[in-house]
This record gives structure tokens, C-alpha cells and sequence, in this order.
């Protein structure tokens, strides 16, 4: 009898938690649409709220601004990118070579989603004054996961210059996301897979290895 009072007491911050990660949960999803859509800077607090189904003292108790809330779709959309990308080149299993082909197939099942519109870090630096650079980071620290999986496989391939490879793969995945998401055609990402052929041949396979000089500042994926 004695703990039945305390039971009752801890329900409601339980409850609490578990409203606040719904809230949260919804207006994640709610931005992450609007922003990919619509442009981060077109899309008003009001409009999110709106379609999160939530109140805005509720979103700014749980992001604090909407800056704050565009890092954190930001953060989650990378994530969840990436963790799809990974598994789409390493789902099947193969040699490094033909998980590195998987590549632009991949990205041709993205681009034809109802719901694609382009990458959502070029998107946001390309909207915003460009001597800021809080988006940039956000970008540049998923660029750089992105890069350094498609760089081991290149090195497990044998490619003369690993690094320079996955650049060179990046900077095609960014043009066929932009191209696609302008054109509104799938197909960009055959061309890019045709251009990518030619540098996962075997002439680019088992060649001695020197050192890389790949420039360090990239267009984020």
C-alpha cells in the first residue's frame, strides 16, 4: 500500500517524456517535409506546428528556435541517408568493385521517389548567406562519412589513388542529385553510372599506390 503513491507520481513524468518524443518525433517529420520541399527559409513556424499536429510553445521547448530545429533535421536526414546509402552498396555482399557499382543504381531509386527533392545539405547552404557556416559544418561532417566508406572501398578495390577516387565518385553523385532534382528524371543516374564505369574499370584496379593530394573542401552530398 505504502508504494502505491509514488508509482502514481513517477507515472506522469513517464508520460511527459513519452508526449515530448512524439512532439518531437512529429515535428522532425513535419519540418524535414516542408523544408525539403518547400526551402528552409519559405517554411514558417506556423506551417510546421500546423502539420505536426502540435503547439509552438511545444516546439520551442523542445528545439529552443527554428535554427536549432533545421540542425536537428539536418543531423536526422544525414543519418538516415547515410545508414541507407551504406546498406544499399554492401547489401548483397561482393567485391569492393561491384559494391562501388551499386552506387548510382542506388541513387536512381532515391531520385524516383515521390517525395526527392535533391540533397537536403546543398539545399540548405544554397539558400542561405554563404559566409555562414553553421550549415556548411553540418554538411561537410556527413560529406566526409559519405566519402570515407566509398575511399575503403576504393583502397579494398586496389585503386592507385583511393581518396582521389572517392572524390571523384562524390562529386558525380552531387551532380546526377542535382541534375535529378531539377530535371525531375531518374534517368540522370545512368549517365553518371556510365561516367562511373570508366573509373572503376579494371584499368584503375591493382596499380601501384602513391600519395593523394585530394582537395580537402567539397560540395556536400
Amino acid at each position: 500500500m505504502g508504494k502505491s503513491p509514488s508509482k502514481k507520481k513517477s507515472a506522469a513524468p513517464h508520460a511527459a517524456a513519452g508526449d515530448d518524443e512524439s512532439a518531437r518525433g512529429r515535428l522532425l517529420s513535419a519540418a524535414t517535409h516542408l523544408f525539403c520541399k518547400n526551402g528552409i527559409n519559405a517554411t514558417g513556424i506556423d506551417a510546421i506546428i500546423e502539420e505536426a499536429r502540435t503547439a509552438k510553445t511545444t516546439l520551442y521547448k523542445l528545439f529552443g528556435s527554428k535554427t536549432n530545429l533545421v540542425h536537428a533535421v539536418l543531423e536526422s536526414e544525414g543519418r538516415q541517408w547515410r545508414e541507407w546509402f551504406i546498406a544499399s552498396l554492401e547489401q548483397g555482399g561482393g567485391d569492393a568493385q561491384t559494391k562501388l557499382s551499386r552506387i548510382f543504381p542506388a541513387l536512381k531509386r532515391w531520385f524516383a521517389e515521390e517525395r526527392f527533392y535533391g540533397c537536403p545539405f546543398v539545399n540548405a547552404v544554397g539558400e542561405h548567406d554563404k559566409d555562414q557556416k553553421q550549415f556548411r559544418a553540418i554538411a561537410m561532417r556527413h560529406k566526409k562519412v559519405v566519402l570515407a566508406h566509398i575511399e575503403k572501398l576504393a583502397a579494398e578495390m586496389g585503386a592507385a589513388e583511393p581518396k582521389m577516387l572517392a572524390h571523384q565518385l562524390a562529386l558525380l553523385i552531387d551532380g546526377a542529385t542535382v541534375a535529378a532534382m531539377v530535371s525531375g528524371d531518374p534517368g540522370v543516374a545512368d549517365t553518371a553510372a556510365l561516367a562511373a564505369s570508366s573509373l572503376l574499370g579494371p584499368s584503375r584496379a591493382r596499380k601501384p599506390k602513391r600519395a593523394s593530394h585530394a582537395p580537402e573542401q567539397l560540395v556536400a552530398l
